[in-house]
């Protein structure tokens, strides 16, 4: 990533904002079909947005999803319309020098209140209820496993899809079924689960291991189900290297983890998302680089760049 100032919120005065996520500004076009999407550099961590970013981590996110969503629309169509600025609607190019790299103009969806997380390996929030009551989300798994084990087959383990400010909350596929409706839920568990197995072969072959991710999906023309927001990124997925993979305990990884563990050092408790002070929580500079650098070597590894 370029050494620059991070871009915590997009500034596009002449267009109507109509959302701020935890990364993602969202904006409505002079076009009634479409919607902007534009990754900032903001982090979060157990729901909490930090107050300093990743410089260029936007742009990095929005390559890599990019990636994922041409290489797996055989499984799948997505919302991606276009990621060239000159291609969007006039009132976005006065803002090319901000957007470029990091907004997709994407197809409106009815967005299913889902986190459509799928589990691979044993590994946090999943290792945490096993070891207190050997479930994940309420599904029974084999005994005997340890922390990292690989799952026999992938776990498709749901969550809801909380505001801003609020915790997501593991669900058992029951309760995600009747939120969305049994028929509605098998459709996106059985796609969830498909994207992540070639998703997880084609990672292998690049020597990493993807433990587990979070997928989002949206139904347009009434019931035709595509993937949304994005994709595969170290944001909203667990990547290990497999070179020193060794089941038992922790694994480095090259994603949020190291700034999870940070917060954790720091005495981040639930409770506690406003900070020490109520002035949030700001990461150290060796945070952000260390952060920056595991984002940078996913991208590369992944993308084929060394």
């Amino acid at each position: 990533m370029e050494s620059n100032a991070p871009l915590i919120h997009s500034y596009l005065p002449d267009l109507q904002l109509i959302s701020r996520g935890k990364v993602r500004d969202i904006y409505a076009t002079s076009s009634p079909d479409h919607l902007l999407f534009v990754a900032s550099d903001r982090i979060s961590a157990y729901d909490v947005i930090l107050r300093n970013g990743i410089p260029d981590k936007g742009k990095l996110l929005t390559e890599i999803s990019c990636f994922w969503f041409y290489k797996l629309a055989e499984i799948i169509p997505n919302h991606v319309v276009t990621v060239d600025v000159d291609r969007m609607p006039p009132e976005v190019h006065k803002y090319r020098e901000q957007l470029d790299g990091r907004t997709m103009l994407v197809r409106k969806a009815s967005v299913i209140p889902l986190e459509a997380i799928v589990r691979g390996y044993l590994t946090g929030s999943a290792w945490n209820e096993y070891t207190k009551l050997g479930t994940v989300h309420g599904i029974k798994v084999p005994a005997g496993l340890v922390e990292s084990d690989r799952f026999p087959e992938p776990l498709f383990t749901p969550s809801t899809k909380a505001a801003q400010g609020a915790h997501d909350e593991n669900i058992s596929p029951e309760r995600a079924a009747e939120i969305i409706g049994k028929d509605l839920y098998d459709r996106v568990a059985t796609i969830a689960v498909e994207l992540y197995k070639s998703a997880a072969e084609y990672a292998l072959a690049r020597g990493l291991i993807l433990a587990d991710t979070k997928f989002e999906f949206g139904l347009v023309d009434g019931d035709r189900l595509i993937l949304v927001d994005e994709a595969l990124t170290p944001d909203s997925s667990r990547y290990w290297p497999l070179d020193g993979y060794a089941p038992g305990g922790p694994q480095s990884s090259f994603d949020k983890q190291f700034l999870r563990d940070w917060l954790t050092r720091e005495g981040f408790k639930k409770g506690l998302e406003e900070g020490k002070d109520g002035n949030g929580w700001t990461m150290s500079e060796e945070v952000v680089t260390g952060t920056s650098e595991r984002y940078i070597e996913a991208r590369d590894r992944l993308l084929g760049m060394r």
